[in-house]
């Protein structure tokens, strides 16, 4: 016969006793367990990385962030023990690669490089499957360039800044001004522009920066924001004619093209810029060492060189620095994408291939 009590046989005073026991051990276990996971991670980015890296660059080969970045891979294989792969990933202007990485494990292996795209566009689409603040752990903002350049044909009448003002306040929507999509380098600096001075200009939109500036060249749009290496070479043949740049400095390339703020736009300043990313809650220790390996990268005497032949200068701004940078760049594009026609909001829809890939 058995001389186990039944459960309901147990005394109350030693129930209790034995419910204070668990309550005690388990506060205990939580934090050990916390510890214990803590320290493996820990270990873990202490080896990293042990196996390659790969860089997903959402947007063609041989753009600013797939040109840049193929400069700066083969340093970080060096100095990170491992072979760094660019991968580009394609479609919805940068939003599939994007929404890629940012269903992706968290442990350092699979970056994000990209423009200043990554806040700016969303705020342009409908149907965005991740938010580009919150889903991404913020490395550096690896370099910048001097702004884009504001450009007109070399016939039009127009010789200055403050003659274009002029002209566009007396044709109200009379004026067209080309961009390569919603919230591109292209885009983003016409509208601020537009609100600054109060001027109705209308935009004209374009598959890519080819095509627009052929057609600003011919004459069938007024004005156009483009890149200053593009802008440099068409100056150089004679095509186009520059009016400003819009960052906040002068580009030494182009020394005589005065900056928007110098002709009036106080704090007018939109440059093109260029991000390190991986998904969200990476670990602290993994971000500090990529963030201080790319700062070393672009300071080395080659790399600063072509960054210059390219209209780039390094940046290597601090991961906090940049998170909260990010979040104030997006706001602002928020802000622009509501001072925008509803309208014009277009609606993406990111291939279900995207959450397949990432599972794999």
């Amino acid at each position: 016969m058995s001389s186990v009590q039944p459960f309901n046989a147990i005394p109350l005073s030693v129930m209790r006793s034995l419910r204070r026991l668990l309550v005690v051990t388990g506060a205990c276990l939580v934090p050990a367990f916390a510890t214990m996971a803590q320290t493996a991670e820990g270990a873990a980015a202490s080896n990293y990385p042990t196996k390659p890296l790969r860089v997903i660059v959402p947007s063609p080969p041989g753009g600013p962030p797939d040109l840049l970045m193929r400069i700066l891979a083969p340093k970080l294989s060096v100095s990170l023990g491992q072979t760094v792969i660019v991968e580009n990933r394609l479609g919805a202007g940068g939003l599939v690669g994007t929404a890629y990485v940012a269903k992706l494990p968290a442990d350092g292996y699979t970056w994000l490089f990209t423009t200043a795209s990554h806040t700016n566009i969303p705020p342009f689409n409908e149907n965005v499957t991740y938010d580009s603040v919150k889903d991404f752990t913020h490395v550096t903002l690896a370099a910048q360039n001097f702004g884009q350049v504001l450009v007109v044909p070399a016939d039009s009448p127009v010789k200055t800044f403050k003659e274009l003002i002029a002209l566009a306040k007396k044709n109200p929507g009379k004026l067209t001004y080309g961009h390569a999509g919603l919230g591109t380098a292209s885009h983003i600096p016409a509208e601020v522009m537009k609100t600054m001075t109060d001027t109705d200009i209308l935009p004209v939109p374009y598959k890519g920066v080819a095509e627009a500036t052929n057609d600003l060249i011919a004459g069938r749009i007024d004005i156009f924001f483009v890149g200053t290496q593009i802008a440099q070479q068409h100056l150089q043949s004679g095509r186009l004619r520059a009016l400003a740049v819009t960052g906040a400095k002068r580009w030494k390339g182009m020394p005589e093209t005065p900056t928007l703020q110098e002709l009036g736009l106080k704090d007018f300043n939109v440059v093109n810029w260029f991000g390190l990313w991986l998904p969200a809650h990476a670990p602290a220790a993994v971000v500090s060492r990529l963030q201080s390996e790319v700062v070393k990268a672009i300071a080395q005497p080659d790399v600063v060189a072509q960054f210059d032949t390219l209209g780039l200068e390094g940046v290597g701004m601090p991961s906090a620095e940049f998170a909260l940078f990010v979040a104030k760049e997006a706001a602002a594009a928020q802000q622009i994408a509501r001072n925008v026609a509803p309208a014009v909001v277009t609606v993406t829809t990111i291939p279900a291939t995207v959450d397949q890939d990432a599972k794999k």
